[in-house]
């Protein structure tokens, strides 16, 4: 590929940046503080992993930018309102996040919930005003394959159980399950949305064969992303995560760091790295983003 990949990445961080900036509503539009407080919870932070993703998976499959940036934007989204209502005192009690005060923090708590529930009905309000696939049936999927991936089956139900195990020996299955929910999930579904916004026909067709290998590769890196997490939050510093270091030892979570020590959890992120990768063998030079981006993942200051 011409361009490498960190000049890709951050050439795509700003431009959806501006896609961000042009889809949320703007603040002075009634009522203007939930509006400011929504761009306040969405914009100018974090590295858009998951966007990243999409536009990977995307480009795998030759599918049309304008179209995966709205679908980048739905995942994003999504992901913007479970950080606000995860840091609120009812559930981690968090007050950093991206490096600023947390939604609540910087207005309250009250707004921080309305923020959280306007970000994720906008989300499938663009799923649903938006064409992202030639084949009405494969878009009414694809806002089926979000709503999935974020309710009780999904992130908000890998919350309910991290939430109910705060201060429990779980067993690595039982790690592995409510991880696959409360962040993988959402992962995936940025994979898949992506591939999705092709058309049915020509280099955007793209079969259940490669869908599910595509699922599997966001299922792998799902867990590899939540592994790392658990490392860092014991080695890193607050300013370098952008959030409360340490916060899941001095809550007592099960993590794969307590549960695997630091070197196990180091040596399964590797393994489900090499596993991941290998999935994408099939795909030829296409994939290479999305290599590219599970070596980040995985490598992040590791």
């Amino acid at each position: 590929m011409s361009v490498d990949f960190q000049s890709w990445v951050a050439a795509h961080q700003a431009r959806f940046e501006e896609v961000l900036r042009g889809l949320l509503p703007r603040a002075d539009i009634s009522p203007q503080r939930l509006h400011e407080a929504m761009r306040y919870a969405v914009l100018d932070g974090g590295k858009r992993v998951r966007p990243l993703l999409a536009f990977a998976a995307g480009e795998l499959v030759g599918a049309q930018a304008a179209r995966v940036d709205v679908a980048a934007a739905a995942v994003e989204l999504i992901h913007a309102y479970s950080l606000v209502h995860d840091d609120m005192p009812c559930m981690d009690d968090d007050v950093l996040r991206r490096g600023k005060p947390t939604c609540h923090v910087q207005y309250d708590e009250a707004t921080a919930l309305l923020v959280g529930d306007s970000l994720q009905t906008l989300a499938f309000q663009l799923l649903a005003e938006h064409r992202l696939n030639d084949d009405a049936a494969r878009q009414l999927e694809m806002v089926r394959l979000l709503a999935a991936a974020t309710g009780s089956r999904g992130m908000v139900g890998g919350q309910a159980i991290d939430l109910a195990s705060v201060g429990k020996a779980l067993t690595l299955p039982e790690l592995e399950f409510m991880h696959i929910h409360k962040t993988g999930a959402l992962i995936r579904a940025a994979v898949l949305l992506g591939a999705q916004c092709g058309s049915d026909t020509g280099r955007g067709s793209v079969s259940a064969e490669q869908l599910a290998k595509l699922d599997h590769f966001g299922k792998l890196i799902g867990l590899a992303f939540q592994v790392v997490d658990d490392v860092l939050d014991c080695e890193a510093d607050t300013a370098t995560l952008g959030k409360t270091a340490g916060k899941d030892a001095d809550n007592d979570k099960p993590t794969y760091v307590s549960l695997l020590g630091i070197q196990g959890a180091r040596d399964m992120a590797q393994r489900l790295h090499r596993e991941a990768l290998e999935i994408l063998a099939g795909f030829g030079e296409a994939a290479q983003r999305l290599r590219e981006l599970a070596d980040f993942i995985v490598l992040r200051k590791f």
